[in-house]
């Protein structure tokens, strides 16, 4: 596979560390309220991305964090905690939101076909290995306690703005979002490992440390997740955008600093969904949830194709009118897909052909609408017949998951609906006939049912039948 990699800036082989078993992280959500649109178009690129690995015959073990502590809007102990946010304006516990969140969030991931990872760890389940962490990059000089917090001095690490290809004095004073600086950083880039003494009063969730009852910065927890749960090595590490920095390169350096050596090989991040030229963000009111598309009469795996249809280094803009082409375009497919006969036998050596297709057009740079183009070639191919047309949309679904035989088996479910009733209606003519001693008639429905593939035997609870 080819796939472009944000700290080279160019288009690589994927080559895991080992051989054919990939380790592959995704950066979870923050669950304080549901998922929007924008975030959900990351997850399902890289849920493409795992299922193509599966689908090229790599062993893929992929682990995900979820943010329930509670975050605030910067690293310099600013702004509103998110998890308390939530949890007053829902007038319940922190961990009470934390949890209809989660189940929100993965329920919007079932709808949209995208994949739960095997491994799915929430942030306040292993604070302690967060400590532990953070203990060790004090002994080796990479951290150091400051006023009421822990920092990560980043004048420690080369190469620190790798990923981000950026010059230091053009990036923010070491905060996600525009703030005063902290005075108590050695360094404009240095990060906050723990913070204690909070500002709130109210804070809800806290632990004891030995740098007193605090909580865990904001990059701390998906490094040591990763390397708990995969290892030191990790072959690829996914995002949006908008986690290149600070927070991926933050992951890098403290990271490789605990470590002593590499520690991601790739790094895949998708870029924005936008909504009438901005963000689409929960920060700014600025959202669209599938629950909503629903509502307004949308499948939500139109969507998906919607985000399948671009790459997903590219800006997309959504709106409604582009959303309903969709929408029209996936149901002709669906209905192009039912229309198949399974007719004659599936040629292997076609199917097979149309995978390596497959494999070398979505195996460069993770090019999906080239492969469902690809998918339209088949279906116009003249040299297939309709079995193998079948059984190559089934092969590439595997990886696109639009559920394309889902109306040609609903109308099939409808089929064996209306045939069980016919038979059902049958059986009871010929009970009736049987009790009237009209043994002709009786015989006749019996052959009647034959003639059309169905066998009936009498038993002692009644009367069975069967397709032939």
């Amino acid at each position: 596979m080819q796939l472009y990699n944000t700290q080279t800036k160019t288009i690589d082989e994927f080559v895991p560390v080992n051989g054919n078993r990939i380790n592959m992280y995704t950066c979870g959500p923050t669950v304080y309220h549901f998922a929007h649109i924008g975030n959900l178009r990351s997850y399902i690129c890289e849920d493409v991305l795992e299922k193509f690995l599966r689908y090229a015959g790599y062993d893929v073990r992929r682990a995900m964090n979820i943010t329930d502590v509670g975050h605030l809007t910067s690293d310099a102990d600013t702004g509103e905690d998110k998890m308390l946010k939530g949890a007053k304006r829902e007038h319940k516990t922190v961990m009470q939101i934390a949890q209809f969140y989660t189940d929100a969030f993965f329920e919007d991931c079932r709808k949209l076909n995208i994949k739960k990872p095997e491994i799915v760890v929430p942030a306040t389940s292993i604070v302690d290995e967060f400590i532990r962490v953070i203990e060790v990059l004090i002994e080796k000089g990479y951290a150091y306690k400051a006023g009421p917090n822990v920092y990560f001095d980043t004048s420690k690490v080369e190469n620190y703005y790798s990923l981000t290809g950026h010059d230091e004095d053009r990036l923010m004073v070491g905060v996600r979002d525009d703030v005063e600086e902290d005075t108590n950083k050695r360094n404009k880039s240095d990060f906050v490992l723990w913070f204690t003494q909070s500002k709130f009063e109210d804070q809800a969730l806290k632990w004891d440390s030995p740098w007193g009852v605090g909580y865990p910065g904001w990059h701390i927890e998906c490094s040591c997740i990763s390397m708990k749960y995969l290892g030191e090595y990790l072959d690829i590490h996914c995002g949006g955008v908008d986690n290149i920095f600070p927070h991926h390169t933050n992951e890098i350096a403290q990271s490789e600093a605990y470590l002593g050596h590499k520690w991601c090989r790739h790094w895949f991040h998708v870029q924005h969904l936008n909504d009438n030229g901005s963000k689409m963000a929960k920060s700014t009111g600025n959202i669209l949830t599938v629950s909503v598309l629903e509502s307004k009469g949308y499948d939500p795996l139109v969507y998906r194709m919607f985000c399948l249809l671009s790459h997903y280094r590219k800006p997309l803009e959504f709106s409604y009118d582009v959303l309903d082409n969709v929408k029209n375009t996936y149901q002709k497919l669906l209905q192009r897909i039912a229309n198949l006969k399974e007719e004659g036998e599936v040629n292997a050596d076609q199917l097979a052909a149309y995978h390596q297709k497959f494999v070398d057009t979505v195996g460069y740079d993770l090019n999906t609408a080239s492969g469902i183009t690809l998918l339209y070639d088949m279906l116009k191919d003249e040299e297939l017949n309709d079995a193998t047309k079948l059984a190559i949309a089934e092969d590439y679904d595997k990886v696109l998951s639009l559920d394309l035989t889902k109306l040609r088996n609903q109308e099939e479910a409808a089929v064996d609906e209306d045939l069980k009733a016919y038979v059902e209606e049958k059986i009871a003519e010929r009970k009736a006939a049987k009790k009237a001693k009209d043994f002709a008639t009786a015989d006749a429905i019996r052959e009647e049912l034959a003639a059309k593939g169905i066998r009936i035997k009498d038993t002692r609870e009644g009367t069975i039948w069967e397709v032939m």
